[in-house]
Parts: C-alpha cells; structure tokens; sequence
C-alpha cells in the first residue's frame, strides 16, 4: 500500500458513471467554493458577494473547507456556514470520518511532491482530525455528504467534484495532467461515462479553465484552485467557480461560454490581515502548516497569472 498522504482509498474510487445516475438540482446560477481551507475571512468575502447578485445562488463546497481550522471555535464555525448550503465531501472531510489513519490526509500526493511536505500535511490533518472528534454536530454533518454533485444550468448538465471524474483524490484535473496527450481519450470517456457538458473542481490547489471538444460539443473543466488562499504570484485572493445564465455582477478574471452558460473564476478578496491572524494564532512559526503554507498566503504559490496557465479556448 502507498504511505499515508500519498495514498488514494478504494472508497474514494466512485467512477464517472456514478455522476451521470446522481440526480441533477437545477440551478440559474452555482458557486462552486473548493478549497475553503478553514478561512473565516473568505467566508464573509463570499457572502458579500452573494449579495451583489440578482437573484438567489446555489452554492456547493465541493471539499476541504475545513484545513487550517484546528481551532475548535473557528471549525464549528466554518461548518456551520457551510451546513446552510449544499456541499460534498474532499479528502480533508473523509478522512475525518475515517476510523483509522492508514490513509493520512487523504491528499494521494504524486511522486513530485516530496515526503517532507506530505508528513506535513499528514501532521496537519491529525490535528484537525482531534478537533472535528470533538464536535458531534460536525462530525454528523460531515458524514450526511455525498462525494459527487450533478447540477442542470440553462440545459447544461454540470458534475461538481473534488478531485477529477473518477476520483475524490485524483489529479488529472490539475495543471500537470489537464494537457497530457496521453489523458486525452480519457478526458473524451469521462464526459460521456458522466453524461455532463462541464466539470468543476478544485483539490490540486491551482486552478485552470479548459475548453474541449469532444463528441461534437464543446466541454470544459474549471477547477478554483483554493477559495480560501491565493492562487497567483503577487495576488492576496481566492478563487470561485460562477456557473449561470447570467453575466456576473462581480467582475470575473477569466471566463468562457457554453451556450447560454457564463463560465467564470471569481476573484475571492477576503480581508487578507484578518486570516493571516487567524492562521498565526492556530499555526505559529515553525509549525507544519506554517513551513508548507505560510509563504504561499502572503505572497501566493509560484504561479504566474498568464493565458496558458488559466484558460485554453
């Protein structure tokens, strides 16, 4: 078996077809929040913009929205906000509610990522994992969540993951694979297996936006990144995913169209000193979230804003 942080669950395994029989909620327009990572101050950023918006919003945590909040009082609250919205498990959640440890953060970290910064992660999780045992209420949220979500906008169907097609924890909808030639039958197989025009993302922590066409319909992939941290060099934002029938009222960074479908990545401008404090009081200097994720909050990842990065159209 592959070492904890690394390894990728049987149980994670659901398969694309498994989307295609989950029944789709209609919608006029979803957010599609990954990556929380426990960042209170992106949740009130979020509502806010909410609010700009015309009409109510369906809004779906696709996975790890918890992360950064040890803190017993901040956990409670991010899932209590996250409770009035619909949502579906990441790594993060399941392995919460996983009896024994064997499986780590659940990240299934591929070989590019070194074994100092997956034992980070794995310390970071089991500490979490103490606080959510704490908190019933939590816990038995947490364990009402599906895997999958499949959603119906302006006769688009849309399937809502953490990780890629087939499985919570993979990576073949993040930068390294997106392009892969090799991947490309696979990529045409999954949209047809899910029976879904779209796919939206997050767990690779980077985000992207790609157009395909496949079968003789246009489909695209848009994975967020992280909602609750930056995703550029330079920028102090999170990232959103806006599917709707309408024009965004909150400027997009980058977008596409599938027919009647807007299709954009939101910039998330949470109040950057208000999670810097939270995240310091939680995880000083030295600590294994501050070693892996403190420079990448103040200054954002290695990943420059450009076309080739974000979008292919």
């Amino acid at each position: 078996m592959s070492a904890a942080g690394r390894a990728c669950p049987l149980r994670y395994r659901y398969g694309a077809s498994a989307i295609a029989e989950a029944p789709a909620i209609a919608a006029t327009t979803l957010y599609v929040v990954g990556g929380l990572y426990g960042n209170l101050a992106a949740l009130d950023a979020l509502a806010g913009m909410l609010a700009a918006e015309d009409e109510d919003v369906t809004v779906c945590f696709n996975g790890d929205f918890h992360w950064f909040d040890v803190d017993p009082r901040d956990f409670a609250a991010v899932d209590r906000q996250v409770a009035k919205h619909d949502a579906i498990v990441g790594n993060v959640e399941a392995e919460l509610l996983a009896e024994d440890d064997s499986a780590g953060c659940g990240c299934a970290y591929p070989d590019d990522v070194d074994d100092a910064t997956v034992a980070r992660s794995n310390q970071i999780h089991a500490r979490l994992k103490k606080t959510a045992r704490q908190d019933r209420a939590a816990v038995a949220h947490l364990s009402r969540l599906p895997m999958i979500r499949r959603y119906r906008i302006a006769q688009i169907d849309i399937g809502v993951v953490h990780g890629d097609a087939d499985s919570l924890a993979g990576w073949r909808f993040g930068l390294a694979a997106i392009d892969d030639p090799d991947d490309a039958q696979w990529r045409t197989d999954v949209f047809r297996r899910a029976d879904v025009q779209l796919f939206a993302s997050s767990h690779t922590c980077l985000p992207l936006l790609r157009r395909f066409d496949a079968d003789g319909k246009p489909r695209v992939v848009i994975n967020n990144g992280a909602a609750g941290m930056p995703n550029f060099r330079g920028r102090r934002e999170g990232l959103v995913s806006r599917l709707s029938t309408r024009a965004s009222p909150n400027p997009p960074l980058y977008g596409t169209r599938i027919g009647a479908l807007h299709v954009d990545a939101l910039p998330l401008r949470y109040d950057h000193d208000r999670w810097a404090d939270q995240f310091l009081a939680s995880w000083p200097a030295d600590s294994a979230a501050h070693k892996s994720y403190y420079r990448r909050i103040l200054d954002g990842p290695a990943h420059p804003p450009s076309p080739t990065g974000m979008r292919h159209e």
